[in-house]
This record gives structure tokens, C-alpha cells and sequence, in this order.
């Protein structure tokens, strides 16, 4: 998704880049923008009642075990 957003913003060599060069602005439309399209998918899926859909699109990290 990182990848799609940059180039829709005009970025089409993004994954070779080195972020570290890139001023913080760059990056941050990158990840603001992501953001952005994962709220309105959510938002979508609660309207039409799917919740499934965003857990299922989501899946949650298992705790380490210890020991």
C-alpha cells in the first residue's frame, strides 16, 4: 500500500529510495495519505455493517510467549 500511495503522489521509484534522504514532508504524505485511505475504508466497512471486513483486512500480532 506504501508503494501505491507514492505513486499516486508521484513517487514511482519509492521502495528504491532511501527515506532517510527525503525531506520529513515527503514521508509524512506518504504516510498521512495512507492513513487517510485506511479511515474511509473502515469508516465504509461500519457503515455497511461490515465489521468482519476490517478485522479480517487487519489481522492483530499474537503476544510472544516467554519462557
Amino acid at each position: 500500500m506504501k508503494y501505491e500511495i507514492a505513486s499516486e503522489l508521484g513517487l514511482s521509484n519509492y521502495a528504491q529510495i532511501d527515506k532517510g534522504s527525503l525531506p520529513s514532508r515527503v514521508n509524512g504524505y506518504v504516510g498521512g495519505n495512507m492513513t487517510k485511505k485506511m479511515v474511509a475504508f473502515a469508516e465504509q466497512a461500519l457503515a455497511s455493517g461490515n465489521i468482519s471486513q476490517i478485522i479480517n483486512a487487519a489481522p492483530l500480532e499474537q503476544p510472544q510467549q516467554r519462557g
